[in-house]
């Protein structure tokens, strides 16, 4: 569900184009004026546009304000995750800072993916100059690539084509490598995953990570690795699985800091010492890895940069001063505490 409600958005130009029965860029060029369009095509699109009330919202140029002032961020998890994972406050808090510097206003959106549809309608309505994308997921493909408005991810978005959008990312693979090699280094020779979703870019970078580390895709034991979904109960559920697989492991990566949690609580349960008989790194550097028992080495990500660069992303796009998308990745540090 959205954190606020707008009934009857304005159709859009994608709107326009399924109506006809063309692709968008087809209904774009007729809007227009070019004149490399067949006549009944044409037709069907001007129809259209008069059976929907469609109206074109003038673009922004360089230099003018914005049409709205308003920018949207969308938040693409449920509700549980949004408020139990730390990550979300503390990336919003870097967004705001930025848009708040810039006097924009911002709209939060939370989009689980029941409510997707109706949250691209919305975005398409001419409410807001861009959106700013949290969390993407694959099943969002679709949804992204029909788009029209300015747009920017915090993370590299799960689609086909990256190249297209402009995103601010992290060293997800680059730090997965740090945190293996450092088990490595300190004698560790059965060292096992918890990684992250399937469908989402962190997940599968930092496990690219843990594979490269181990020695090529042609080494990884698969018993080795079990996916959780970033939640405490997950990483306790795939370190139990773990322990059942590999009874004799000595180590595990966790790719974050609130699935190490559970796997801290499954390893106690097992009556496995931390770290004299299996070391533990996490990753996300989150207030709660200070406070675990040992406390929790991990890989430290500036997740309130990567919110401020984002949003400072977004406006440059919006603003037209961008060019062409840019990919900007933000560099990891291994965090050595006492858990590994």
């Amino acid at each position: 569900m959205t954190v606020l409600d707008f009934p009857h958005p304005r159709p859009t130009l994608a709107d326009v184009a399924r109506a006809a029965g063309v692709s968008s860029a087809t209904a774009s060029r007729v809007l227009n004026g070019f004149p490399q369009v067949r006549a009944q095509t044409r037709r069907q699109v001007e129809q259209a546009v008069r059976s929907l009330g469609y109206v074109r919202q003038r673009a922004a140029r360089a230099g003018e304000e914005p049409r709205t002032g308003t920018v949207a961020v969308v938040l693409c998890e449920d509700g549980p995750r949004l408020f139990s994972d730390p990550f979300f406050g503390r990336v919003m808090g870097g967004i705001h800072h930025e848009f708040t510097a810039a006097g924009v206003q911002v709209v939060v959106l939370m989009m689980p993916a029941a409510d997707q549809a109706t949250t691209f309608r919305y975005l398409g309505g001419g409410h807001v100059d861009g959106a700013l994308f949290v969390s993407t997921h694959t099943r969002y493909t679709t949804e992204l690539s029909r788009a029209e408005l300015p747009l920017v991810s915090a993370g590299r978005p799960m689609v086909p084509d990256p190249a297209r959008y402009t995103y601010v990312d992290v060293d997800n693979r680059g730090g997965a490598v740090a945190a293996v090699r450092r088990l490595q280094a300190a004698g560790r020779r059965r060292i096992t995953t918890v990684a992250g979703p399937k469908d989402m870019a962190p997940g599968r970078d930092r496990l690219a990570g843990y594979v490269a580390a181990m020695g090529g895709a042609g080494v990884v034991d698969p018993g080795s690795v079990v996916h959780g979904d970033f939640g405490q109960v997950s990483g306790e559920h795939a370190m139990r699985r773990l322990l059942d697989r590999r009874p004799d492991l000595d180590a595990v990566f966790v790719a974050s800091d609130v699935m190490a949690l559970g796997v801290l609580r499954a390893l106690r349960r097992a009556g496995r010492r931390v770290p004299d008989d299996v070391a533990v790194i996490g990753f996300d550097n989150s207030p709660v890895s200070r406070a675990t028992d040992p406390p929790l080495t991990t890989v430290s990500q500036p997740i309130e940069a990567l919110g401020a660069r984002s949003a400072a992303e977004l406006l440059a796009v919006i603003d037209g001063t961008a060019g062409q998308p840019r990919r900007v990745v933000l560099g990891t540090t291994l965090v050595v505490r006492q858990s590994g």
